[in-house]
This record gives C-alpha cells, structure tokens and sequence, in this order.
C-alpha cells in the first residue's frame, strides 16, 4: 500500500466524559506531527457515543471532532459503525487508513506517522502494545502485568486501543464482528488468516486506564482484576 490519501482515527466511548478529553487531546497532537510530515494526508476523528448517559457528547463537542451515535451498547458494533462512518467521509477509498483507540486511552505523538509510515512500507495491519497507567494499579498487579506481556516488536497481543489497518483490508475480511469483547482479537486473527501483510510493532506503545470497573464483559478492565485476584 501507498501512503495512505486519509486517516481516520475510530473511538468508541461509553460514558466517558473524565477520560476522554486526555484521549482526544493525544489525538490532536498525532494528528499534528502527521501533518508536520505528510500535510496532503487528510485526517479526522469519529467518536462512537455508544449509550452514554453522561457529557461525553460534550467532551466530542468541545473538542470539535465528529460525534456517531450508536444504541447498539456494543463495543464491536460501535466500532464497525465508526470505521464505516469514516469510509462514508473518505469516499469508500480503499486506500484510507483506519486507526483505532479507546476513549480511556493516550497515544504517543509518534502513533499516527508511524502507522502511515508502516502501511506505505506494504503493511496491511499494524497491531500496537498497551500499558496501563501505573498510578491505577498496585504494584503487584502492575508488576504481573509486566511479567506477562512483551512490549517489543514481534509481540502477540491485541488490543483495539491500539490498532491500525486499511479500509480495504477491513472489508475484505467482513470487519468488526458485533461482539460485546473480543471483536479486536476476531479482526486481527480474520485478516491473518487472509494472508493479508501484517506487522506487530512496539513502537507506539498507548497508554490506558487501569480500571478495574468494566466497561465490556470480560475486556481489559476485568483481565487486570484477575490479575489482583
């Protein structure tokens, strides 16, 4: 794949008004260094308000990105809505480039040129580590975290907080499975079983909240509680 013509940052967010404007505000900044390297590269943000009952409809306000909403109460769902919304705003071009975090995330300023960089290298998926926040957790937890997770190129985890792939690899796989957890973990092993060019990097390692209160049923937050089980 070329350098991609666009880019589309996809957030899903479910009554997260505290975490979000961190989020947004790390998005800003990625969105600046891309275009500091690459000013044709077109870039926009689609946060899915997925049920929410708080002001996260404000936080997306006050920070002038673009608001999808989604009744689905569904992260996989809520996911495939955004990346299609994003498609619509994109013309359907195949040569867009998704990239996907959660509201309670902060990615480094380097998280988008690094994905361009990757997919204009022929890479059809780029699959990013996670850390959580230190300040969340207790030391034993985080130390068991650490134990059990590389952070380096070459690792296996999947995480929809930091992903990054190509519309047209997106749809040839079927996307987003409607999935209350897991739907990350589906797409990724979908497009590895298409044979579609792949690269796990631990170059751009996202920040997000330890939480140990579930937003999905069996999703990160409760990973971390069995952690400290």
């Amino acid at each position: 794949m070329r350098t991609p013509s666009a880019v589309a940052v996809v957030i899903p967010a479910r009554d997260e008004e505290a975490l979000l404007p961190a989020c947004l505000e790390s998005v800003r900044v990625a969105r600046e260094v891309l275009r500091a390297q690459h000013p044709t590269v077109r870039t926009e943000v689609f946060v899915v308000l997925d049920v929410c009952h708080d002001d996260t409809a404000g936080v997306v306000s006050r920070h002038g990105v673009r608001a999808v909403t989604s009744r689905a109460g569904n992260v996989g769902a809520a996911r495939a809505l955004g990346v299609e919304t994003a498609a619509e705003w994109a013309g359907d071009r195949g040569d867009l480039w998704i990239a996907s975090t959660d509201a309670d995330s902060v990615v480094p300023p380097h998280w988008l040129l690094t994905q361009v960089r990757l997919a204009a290298e022929g890479h059809d998926l780029v699959v990013g580590t996670v850390s959580p926040r230190p300040v969340d957790l207790s030391p034993d937890v985080l130390a068991a975290w650490h134990a059990r997770h590389t952070l380096s190129d070459g690792h296996e985890h999947v995480h929809g907080a930091n992903l990054g792939f190509s519309l047209e690899a997106y749809h040839h796989v079927g996307g987003f499975a409607p999935l209350p957890v897991h739907e990350d973990v589906e797409l990724v092993e979908a497009m590895r079983r298409a044979s579609l060019d792949w690269v796990a990097t631990g170059a751009i390692d996202v920040s997000t909240s330890g939480r140990r209160t579930a937003r999905a049923p069996l999703g990160f937050a409760s990973y971390l509680e069995g952690l400290g089980a």
